[in-house]
């Protein structure tokens, strides 16, 4: 496959076949603050079962705002390797190492697209391979789903979350996104509509559970770190948008030898979380990076 670039992603956004994620972070790391950092580390000690990631490499495909590649540092990986193909969110992820880890020489964040296997294989074998929420905008779903297994070594895990298949909400979303993107008139329409209603939406089913509503706001950055209100655009936006079934991606990774450690279902319109190992144990002498 021939590597993305920032004309190929320039010539999306300017047909409207795809949402400018990275400005989206760069908005969200105006509100980044210490708790929100935290949080995204306990998500990931979380799903992978793990207090640290002393001696690992983590690969974070699709880095966006940074935030995890952040986390992963914050942990103890020996390295991190961030790409993105949205060269706004590489500008993101190397502001947060400006911020954080100015200098290290262990963290390295490069625009790439999960698409080009050439690329892929350049990088070697990591301990953890993370992507959250990517996949399913690449494009070319089950194309990424493969790629992504290719770096992670024997005794390594996979990470990764994605939208899960509603059927026919799932094909209402699509042309909402498809609206967003054709233009101001679009954004405005799909904001001014779907914002309101998915708050009183929210704030009914509070009332009704009797939660209070204000919270809601510090629930959310308590289960991943991240902000309602730029999550809100980054789907209402995301283009382009594939789906897919629990049992299709549990079946997809079975035939490649992977076997599923845990496992978050989604019961709205987010994302199924996934964690998958590959046996065996991996030669130090493999983790090192084959690159030009």
């Amino acid at each position: 496959m021939e590597p993305a670039s920032t004309t190929t992603h320039a010539q999306d956004i300017e047909r409207g076949e795809r949402f400018e994620f990275g400005r989206n972070w760069t908005r969200f790391l105006q509100v980044l603050d210490a708790e929100r950092i935290d949080e995204a580390c306990k998500s990931l000690r979380r799903m992978l079962g793990t207090e640290s990631l002393a001696r690992a490499k983590f690969l974070d495909v699709g880095s966006g705002s940074g935030l995890f590649s952040l986390a992963a540092m914050k942990l103890g990986a020996e390295r991190v390797f961030s790409f993105d193909f949205d060269p706004h969110s590489v500008a993101c992820t190397l502001e947060l190492k400006r911020r954080y880890f100015p200098g290290a020489s262990n963290w390295t964040i490069e625009q790439g697209s999960v698409l080009d296997d050439n690329y892929l294989e350049r990088l070697g074998l990591f301990e953890v391979v993370y992507s959250w929420g990517v996949l399913h905008h690449t494009g070319n779903l089950w194309q990424a789903l493969a790629n992504v297994a290719a770096p992670v070594g024997p005794g390594g895990r996979l990470f990764i979350a994605l939208y899960r298949d509603q059927g026919w909400l799932s094909e209402l979303w699509l042309r909402v996104k498809q609206l967003y993107n054709v233009g101001l008139a679009g954004r405005a329409l799909v904001l001014g509509t779907f914002i309101p209603f998915v708050w009183i939406q929210g704030l009914l089913g509070d009332l009704f559970r009797r939660k209070n509503p204000f919270t809601r706001s510090k629930r959310y950055k308590s289960s991943r770190g991240m902000s309602r209100l730029h999550d809100w655009v980054d789907w209402l936006g995301g283009l382009p948008f594939e789906v897919a079934s629990a049992p299709a991606v549990l079946a997809f990774y079975k035939q490649r030898h992977f076997r599923l450690e845990n496992l978050g279902l989604s019961d709205g319109h987010g994302c199924n979380e996934f964690v998958f190992s590959r046996s065996g144990t991996m030669p130090p002498a493999l983790r090192e990076p084959a690159r030009p």
